[in-house]
């Protein structure tokens, strides 16, 4: 790896992994790409080697170090490419930045993913965190302000897949009509990045498929 050289270790259906490649791609960083193919199963000697204390993707290599967890990797690297700032220079803004940036990470993500997957108690708490989200856009383009921030990079899930989760087959939780705030935001969210993004079809065709497996195996 060559002394500049930039590489992420990811899965091609991961909000985790796409957090690091908008960022990137924000910046206009070139990088190398490596799928990790089976994370149920055997874990590859990279994976494990460069993350030994989670053993999760996305893994990110800069000179050949590594550095994990996705928000802890768009911050190195919003520190170290300057341009296209994605975190506020006043410290004030950082700190709320951070602050919405680990409320969508620790207690939205999971309230949606558990939801998605059945849990009737979760439906309520991942309400109650969109209203949050949708309260917190008023008057606001986006959760950064009127560029992409952390937050916003943080939120990937809910602006690139909630709809199409939804729509192959899972719970209907983000909805026009009770949010339309969000809605809106989710829109603008894409529209800035959507040359970043996986085709929706492919999305959508993987989303499918594992609904149809879970409801094949109960």
């Amino acid at each position: 790896m060559g002394e500049e050289e930039v590489k992420v270790l990811g899965v091609w259906g991961s909000p985790y992994s796409k957090r690091v490649e908008i960022a990137l791609k924000l910046k206009g960083i070139p990088y190398d790409y490596t799928e990790e193919e089976d994370l149920h199963g055997h874990k590859s000697e990279l994976l494990l080697k460069s993350n030994p204390v989670h053993k999760k993707i996305p893994v990110f290599f800069h000179a050949g170090k590594p550095i994990t967890e996705s928000l802890v990797i768009v911050e190195y690297i919003d520190e170290t490419w300057k341009a296209n700032p994605i975190l506020p220079h006043d410290p004030y803004q950082r700190a709320l930045a951070r602050f919405w940036a680990k409320f969508i990470d620790e207690k939205c993500m999971p309230a949606i993913w558990k939801a998605y997957q059945g849990d009737d108690k979760a439906v309520k708490e991942a309400h109650d965190c969109l209203e949050i989200l949708e309260n917190e856009l008023e008057g606001k383009r986006l959760f950064g302000g009127e560029t992409i921030g952390l937050a916003d990079i943080a939120a990937d899930f809910i602006g690139d897949w909630m709809e199409l989760v939804q729509e192959a087959g899972a719970v209907k939780l983000l909805t026009n009509e009770k949010y339309p705030k969000l809605c809106k935001w989710s829109e603008e969210f894409v529209s800035i990045v959507k040359e970043y993004l996986l085709p929706r079809d492919k999305i959508l065709a993987y989303l499918k498929a594992r609904f149809e497996s879970a409801q094949a195996s109960k």
